[in-house]
């Protein structure tokens, strides 16, 4: 699968674009500020129904127009011909559609066109809180697991529901068990299988994200993700059971998957504390491209996948190995930005890739 023609209409910074793409690699060389990243974002959004960096979808509207309009031509198994669009009026309903038929559930188009991102924003989950890397296990499974989405969905709403029960019981000083318990029989359903989903997910997913980290980093150091979870060992029902009165005390549900987390180690410590940035960099890369390869096993053909800005900090050695990795045939097309035209001019003198580069001048692409 990839990516043919991309048409932008006021995305972001950008007024209007046409593009053709390489089957292979396409860089995006300019300054920072210029808009490079927006046009990975425009594909991501072909994707994933939303931005990457920012979900509030008017302010990726280009300031003082009155909308957006992505479309993206995609050719599959070298004859199928896709055509997905997104368009926004300001302060309307986003519209997306394949073949010019409207999807009611935007959930329905995801994993359709699988694609990776890897991005500087990617060390968030690294240093940043248990949400994001919930968020992370769930967008990876989500893309070829249709019900695993579906059951994401209706656990959340049951624990959003429960949530405002037992804060209700609170602002009243009241208590109904009964209707707690309507919850918690979903919340117990959908969350046991979203565990064990998870959990089988890791335990394929780390062998290979470890493979590719010896790769990058030479094999110089020992690395590991453990998946961290209440359930482990224990039934929902009886964790909610036993956690009532800290729920009523709390006014909010404290035990179940939507607390489960990842711990990311390096040399047997954590990667948080210990990594150092190129080694915390390196991680997150080796992450993503065994998402590439793991979605890519599962969905039978290669995902999309972007690199934006991500040689900052690495080494020239670094940046021609992983650039090297991705133009081989087991990686299918590649988007990459980078500031530095010389250094992908260097990069391509060397290795004989069908490739195409466009410069980005305050969101001009040529």
């Amino acid at each position: 699968m990839y990516l043919k023609r991309l048409t932008l209409n006021n995305f972001k910074n950008c007024t209007e674009a046409d593009l053709s793409f390489s089957e292979k690699i396409n860089c995006f060389i300019g300054n920072n500020g210029t808009g490079k990243t927006n046009i990975l974002d425009a594909i991501y959004y072909l994707s994933f129904c939303k931005s990457y960096f920012n979900q509030i979808d008017n302010q990726n509207i280009k300031h003082e127009t009155s909308f957006f309009a992505i479309h993206g031509y995609y050719v599959k198994n070298s004859k199928q011909q896709d055509t997905i669009s997104c368009t926004l009026q300001r302060n309307q309903k986003k519209q997306f559609r394949l073949h010019k038929k409207l999807y009611h559930r935007l959930a329905d188009h995801i994993g359709l066109f699988p694609l990776v991102m890897v991005s500087p924003y990617d060390r968030d989950l690294i240093n940043e809180g248990s949400e994001l890397r919930r968020k992370y296990i769930d967008s990876v499974i989500s893309q070829f697991d249709k019900v695993y989405l579906d059951d994401l969905i209706n656990y959340n709403k049951a624990l959003s529901h429960r949530n405002a029960l037992l804060k209700y019981f609170a602002v009243n000083r009241t208590f109904d068990k009964a209707s707690l318990e309507i919850w918690d029989e979903q919340l117990v359903n959908l969350g046991q299988g979203i565990f064990e989903k998870r959990h089988k997910f890791i335990k394929s997913f780390t062998p290979i994200f470890q493979e590719y980290f010896n790769f990058i980093s030479d094999g110089k150091e020992q690395v590991a993700i453990k998946y961290e979870s209440q359930l482990k060992g224990n039934d929902l029902k009886s964790l909610l059971a036993q956690a009532i009165g800290k729920d009523r005390m709390f006014g909010h549900t404290t035990v179940g998957i939507h607390k489960d987390d990842l711990l990311f180690s390096i040399g047997g410590y954590p990667l948080k504390k210990f990594g150092s940035q190129g080694q915390q960099k390196s991680f997150v890369i080796s992450v993503k491209l065994a998402q590439f390869e793991y979605t890519k096993n599962i969905k039978g053909f290669k995902p999309v996948l972007l690199f934006d800005d991500i040689f900052d900090k690495l080494d020239e050695i670094r940046v021609k190995q992983i650039v090297k990795l991705v133009s081989e045939n087991s990686f299918g097309q590649v988007f990459i930005t980078d500031t530095q035209k010389e250094r992908i001019d260097k990069i391509f003198l060397s290795l004989n890739i069908d490739h195409k580069i466009f410069s980005v001048d305050d969101g001009e692409v040529k």
